[in-house]
């Protein structure tokens, strides 16, 4: 089996991902998304789990919130951190979800995003940002 390898300086050389759209050098983003319930998931009135995860490279996880709709943001209860460099599990409990609205959670980390905002941005060129947030039937 033959191995083609190019040795060149940075300058110098086009990056496969960066000739199709993406930053040379983009930054990885603080960043946390919710993975429980799932968009759209119909669930019962009264204790709902809402659960996810966060990370943010070389800073590490201190702490994630989340909010309903735009009541006040609520600490998540964090997993133990295995480093600074890994993604860190959240939980938070919904207490007393009430009946047959659409709620939207969004998390938020302690340490504040990139872009602390509920604006969103694509992914192309430096990567996305925004609360990632979703939707829930309480029934």
């Amino acid at each position: 089996m033959a191995v083609d390898v190019d040795v060149a300086r940075f300058a110098d050389f086009k990056a496969y991902w960066s000739t199709r759209g993406w930053a040379e050098q983009a930054p990885i983003k603080t960043s946390s998304r919710i993975d429980v319930s799932k968009p759209f998931a119909r669930v019962q009135a009264g204790d709902v789990a809402v659960a996810g995860v966060a990370w943010s490279r070389q800073r590490g996880i201190t702490k994630v919130e989340v909010r309903v709709d735009v009541g006040a943001w609520q600490t998540a209860e964090l997993a133990a951190e295995d480093s600074i460099d890994t993604w860190r599990q959240w939980l938070w409990s919904w207490e007393d979800a009430a009946g047959g609205q659409q709620h939207a959670a969004s998390p938020r980390n302690g340490r504040h995003q990139h872009s602390p905002t509920s604006r969103r941005v694509p992914p192309r060129p430096n990567g996305s940002s925004g609360w990632h947030s979703v939707a829930v039937m309480v029934e």
